[in-house]
């Protein structure tokens, strides 16, 4: 027997419905709607799993495809290859990019998804789209160029991104020593390519190349010097820390010394020859303007790069107006120094003052690492009152290599690891001390340490919940934004504690509009490289040697230079519209969590985020 207490009897209930029909109803709907909600919900995140699920699949499978990332991602699944850079390769990657493209918009109801979920699939949408886009150009730019190419990346993989840690490593080295020939070949083909389409590097480029090849051929066992190649000096070393018996050690050792003569040897030798004979048919003409379908060519580089619409005539435009308002400000900075003289005076007095300067010695380099270690101890006891997340990966600051000293900027930024124990690595090129003036060092601090790329990029690796591809992937907009943004962003926080370094940081955020101007000016105005250098003499404290490598870089890497200035731009835009709709309730640290918790993404799409936050209060 059922008791009124389990269960009303029927008549009862038959009574209340026919008393209360419209209550009866909304309780009906009511809960119609609950568990039409609660379906919803498990269909939202059952298409979501899936859609990861598929992210993650697709995502291995690239990985698994180049065994340089698996090297650089911390695994050793595959350490004892280069990556294939032939032709095929490319080509079969471009049929993946369209049938995975076609596979995401057959398999997933965008509607059905959970909000990351659908950021996920825009993202990776529009990086497909992109990737296709990018094809017919995919022979535009240069394979080997002064700052860096195969010549370059092999000794610094080697060293830097091949780890050493049992005796299974150092056979998988050896390996990849013997593999040289191959990627050096493959990338012999690629640089052919382009010289029949005329895309051939600037007639400067040629003699740095060679000069850094024959740097590379330096040394034990490519000649008679005393002292190991850098390659074999490494490669000693960690096998030596393996603690190895000696016999053991050193077998491990005469197989890399073999590798290195019959092998790594006589493939460089070909590329220095390949290079030396394309030298005969370079010319001045620096800009991309000169390659084939050029002007698409750096207009796509300008979308991809800056993630906006703007035209390069806006972008020059932008880059004249900030440039004129950064003299404005260090005209005041001169005058709180006690400089009477004009701005070109003031930039030539801070270029020339002894005192700017450490010493161009190794006691002097020590002492720059050593100061800038303390900025980031400082600034990152300061990080709590402005973020609330913060990177579990550790940083390490250090000095370039001597053998690629020449080929790099004089600051860059190395992400960790996202499988294994690397830490971030801040590297600071140090072959000449007046590249790197003491009050310019806190603002490079902050754009490559901290509150800068270390910031950025560690906590994006460590996010959780997000596919692979958001988590590794990036935007050149909002990752060299943020960069710029937190050389700002210190200035808020209390730090350029004197007038010298509040200039420091303004040379550097005048560098970055300066750069808006030469690199459409060299690019799509058809400047030559005299004049873009000319303009930087003009308008920069920089030395005139610091303004001819920055032009020889933007002419190399077009479009690449306008990044910075726009994605600060639009960040600081998104932080001024919070702050102005959020009134009070802006909390600054909910702010750079809502900038960086989902990694890194377009700008226009940031912003959205941003107005989502605004929209649901700030909190």
């Amino acid at each position: 027997m059922v008791t009124d207490s389990d269960h009303p009897p029927t008549g009862r209930r038959a009574h209340h419905v026919r008393a209360n029909p419209g209550r009866t109803l909304g309780i009906a709907l009511f809960g119609w709607f609950a568990v039409w909600a609660a379906t919803s919900e498990a269909l939202a995140e059952s298409e979501s799993s899936r859609l990861n699920a598929f992210f993650e699949e697709v995502h291995q499978a690239a990985i698994a495809r180049w065994p340089e990332w698996q090297t650089s991602l911390g695994l050793k699944t595959d350490n004892t290859h280069w990556n294939d850079r032939s032709e095929d390769r490319r080509l079969a990657e471009h049929e993946i990019t369209i049938r995975t493209l076609a596979r995401l918009r057959h398999a997933f109801d965008f509607d059905r998804l959970e909000p990351s979920a659908k950021l996920s699939y825009r993202l990776f949408e529009r990086k497909s789209e992109l990737d296709i886009e990018w094809f017919p150009f995919r022979h535009h730019g240069y394979p080997v160029d002064h700052l860096g190419g195969i010549h370059t990346w092999i000794p610094t993989f080697l060293i830097n991104r091949h780890r050493v840690d049992t005796r299974a490593d150092a056979e998988a080295h050896i390996a990849r020593l013997r593999g040289v020939p191959k990627v050096i070949d493959q990338t012999i083909d690629r640089i052919r390519v382009r010289a029949e389409k005329g895309i051939i590097p600037p007639r400067f480029v040629f003699p740095r190349v060679l000069s850094d090849i024959d740097k590379v051929l330096t040394g034990t066992p490519f000649d008679a010097t005393a002292t190991d190649t850098s390659i074999l000096a490494d490669f000693r070393q960690e096998v030596a820390d393996l603690g190895l018996p000696d016999p053991d050690a050193a077998a491990l050792v005469g197989q890399a010394i073999t590798a290195l003569e019959t092998e790594v040897h006589p493939a460089y030798l070909r590329l220095r020859a390949e290079m030396a004979a394309l030298a005969s048919r370079a010319t001045t003409d620096d800009g991309a303007w000169k390659f084939p379908d050029g002007a698409a060519y750096y207009a796509l580089q300008l979308r991809s790069r800056t993630t906006t619409d703007l035209t390069a005539d806006q972008i020059h435009a932008y880059g004249l107006e900030e440039v004129a308002r950064i003299h404005d400000e260090m005209r005041a900075v001169a005058k709180d120094l006690g400089f009477t003289g004009d701005l070109s005076g003031f930039f030539g007095f801070m270029r020339t003052d002894p005192a700017n300067y450490y010493p161009n010695t190794d006691a002097g380099r020590d002492a720059y690492l050593q100061d800038t270690r303390a900025i980031i101890e400082r600034m990152d006891a300061a990080l709590d009152a402005y973020f609330s997340l913060r990177p579990k990966a550790g940083l390490e600051v250090r000095r370039v290599e001597p053998y690629r000293e020449s080929a790099t900027d004089v600051a860059f930024y190395n992400r960790p690891a996202l499988y294994g124990d690397r830490p971030g690595i801040y590297y600071l090129g140090m072959r000449d001390m007046a590249l790197l003036p003491k009050y310019a060092m806190e603002g490079l601090a902050y754009h490559e340490a901290i509150p800068g790329h270390h910031m950025q990029i560690a906590i994006a690796q460590e996010l959780e919940g997000l596919p692979e591809f958001r988590k590794q992937g990036g935007y050149t907009a909002y990752i060299e934004g943020w960069g710029l943004y937190a050389e700002r962003l210190a200035k808020e926080m209390g730090f350029y504690r004197d007038a010298k370094s509040d200039f420091g940081r303004l040379s550097w955020e005048l560098l970055r509009a300066a750069r808006l101007v030469v690199d459409t000016g060299l690019h799509h105005k058809r400047w030559t490289r005299e004049e873009a250098i000319a303009y930087l003499d003009a308008n920069l404290p920089a030395t005139h040697d610091t303004n001819v490598s920055a032009i020889e870089r933007y002419i190399v890497w077009p479009g690449q230079a306008t990044a910075y200035k726009i994605g600060m731009r639009e960040i600081l835009a998104a932080r001024d519209e919070a702050r102005r709709e959020l009134g009070p309730g802006f909390d600054i640290r909910d702010f750079h969590r809502v900038v960086l918790e989902d990694g890194a993404v377009p700008l226009d799409i940031l912003r959205e985020l941003v107005r989502d936050w605004i929209a649901a209060g700030g909190g």
